[in-house]
């Protein structure tokens, strides 16, 4: 705990007494007031922790393991908590084992645009998707399924009526003193926070504990993960990792390598992402994915693994549906296949297992048809249950076999020996196999049928082969 002067335990307690005279105090902080009253949460000698509900979940995949699922609530009827539980089994069925739910927390109304990312209130409920027993409910149903669940953190910044403006420390500010919002952004619905405040640095790692014991969460991703001091996540993920009862997953939506020191053990694949768009847009060679793919792995120590995705909450809004932006669901089947069997962890944006046609634009309620495209939904359980099924995929060895036009790579782990061919365009290619794979035969990781690859292999539009070695 870091030593602060008489002053300002003086003034922290008088808040506290105040808050508690007003029946606002921190043991209030989870219900669905939408204005709550201003409280000053520094630190004192009389915190402890809340007391744990329920038993934390005991299966927490490996990093290695993870298939992650991103629920947005807003595609959901009825759009709220018992709307995600109710297709829980759904969501299972696919093979995910880690869902991460976007924000929960009530949205400011303070120059606001209606984001999820703009907190009003770091410990409560956002009363349009229900109260915390329906939250707490969600969780212990994912985990009876064996799915942990990780919360959306946003800790760049707040709403502007947030109660911690109150504290104005707590924020930048401009040379008048204003606060300010963050920096070279656009973010004018939102006050940036002041890292140099030691105070609420342990407000923001108490409000993380908050979460874990209140709710038996099992981890974060956290939001513009760059903006934030590095040494502000170790800080954080030190204290929560000395949570001994939960085993914690730390996903960074950052661009560097870095965050992986800090103790996350996941990072976005931006680089990945954009380079394989640009393959199925025809502006990049299959080859240059194989570049990105060995840059961003660089880029980590060697625990660490990047997140990679054909569509998050972000991009269908700005980009469109998967099915647009890969020319149609075999196009948007055949990109996934890229991202859950090259060197990373795989993601699923809801919506995007049913080929959802259009934009969503994750401010407002947008209702999904979950019964579309079952031939999609099939595709994808068959996808990720063989990389589940395959070490190879998880931790192997890359070996590429470089192609004007497929993307063809294996991966090797012990005896386990997977061979992937994709076809990044939208004409039938006849695949000139390389030396070193004819007259080898493999079993369709699919079909279970026999391949013995002889000098050339014809490979339909946005086709993929997904072999083991026999």
């Amino acid at each position: 705990m870091k030593n602060i002067n008489l002053k300002i335990q003086m003034n922290s307690l008088l808040i506290a007494m105040v808050a508690a005279f007003l029946g606002t105090g921190c043991s209030k902080s989870h219900n669905n007031n939408p204005t709550p009253t201003p409280k000053d949460t520094t630190t004192t000698s009389t915190y402890k922790d809340p007391a744990q509900y329920g038993t934390p979940y005991a299966s927490v995949p490996a990093s290695k393991d993870i298939i992650m699922y991103e629920v947005n609530m807003q595609t959901y009827t009825p759009a709220n908590f018992q709307g995600v539980t109710a297709r829980l089994d759904s969501i299972k069925a696919l093979g995910i084992n880690v869902i991460w739910l976007m924000p929960t927390y009530p949205i400011g109304v303070l120059k606001a645009v209606g984001s999820p990312y703009a907190v009003k209130d770091y410990t409560g409920v956002n009363a349009n998707f229900g109260t915390i027993d329906d939250l707490r409910n969600l969780v212990a149903q994912a985990h009876s399924r064996n799915m942990a669940v990780i919360f959306d953190w946003v800790a760049d910044h707040t709403s502007w009526d947030n109660a911690w403006t109150a504290n104005k420390s707590w924020y930048k500010q401009d040379g008048a003193g204003n606060i300010i919002s963050p920096p070279n952004t656009n973010f004018t619905d939102v006050a940036a926070l002041n890292y140099n405040s030691t105070d609420m640095r342990t407000a923001m790692i108490r409000a993380m504990k908050y979460w874990v014991f209140t709710v038996n969460i099992d981890g974060f991703r956290c939001d513009y993960a760059d903006a934030v001091p590095s040494d502000f996540w170790t800080q954080a993920i030190d204290t929560l990792n000395n949570i001994k009862t939960h085993k914690l997953i730390f996903l960074a939506e950052g661009t560097n390598g870095y965050e992986i020191t800090d103790g996350f053990q996941l990072g976005y694949a931006f680089s990945f992402y954009s380079n394989l768009k640009a393959v199925f847009a025809g502006t990049q060679s299959p080859s240059s994915l194989f570049t990105t793919n060995s840059s961003e792995i660089a880029s980590l120590p060697t625990q660490g693994f990047k997140l990679r995705y054909i569509t998050n909450h972000d991009d269908a809004s700005s980009d469109g549906s998967t099915i647009t932006e890969y020319n149609g669901k075999q196009g948007a089947l055949a990109a996934f296949v890229m991202v859950a069997y090259m060197d990373g962890v795989p993601l699923i944006y809801d919506s995007q297992e049913v080929g959802y046609p259009s934009a969503i634009n994750f401010f407002t309620n947008v209702p999904v048809d979950y019964t579309a495209n079952p031939d999609m939904v099939a595709a994808y359980k068959q996808i990720i249950a063989f990389r589940t099924a395959h070490e190879a995929i998880k931790t192997g060895t890359l070996k590429v076999y470089n192609d004007t036009n497929i993307i063809a790579f294996e991966k090797t782990s012990g005896t386990d020996d997977v061979l992937i061919l994709v076809n990044a365009t939208n004409n039938t290619v006849n695949y000139v196999v390389p030396a070193a794979l004819q007259n080898t035969t493999w079993i369709d990781g699919f079909k279970g049928t026999s391949l013995i690859f002889s000098t050339q292999l014809s490979i339909g539009p946005y086709g993929y082969i997904v072999l083991k070695k026999n």
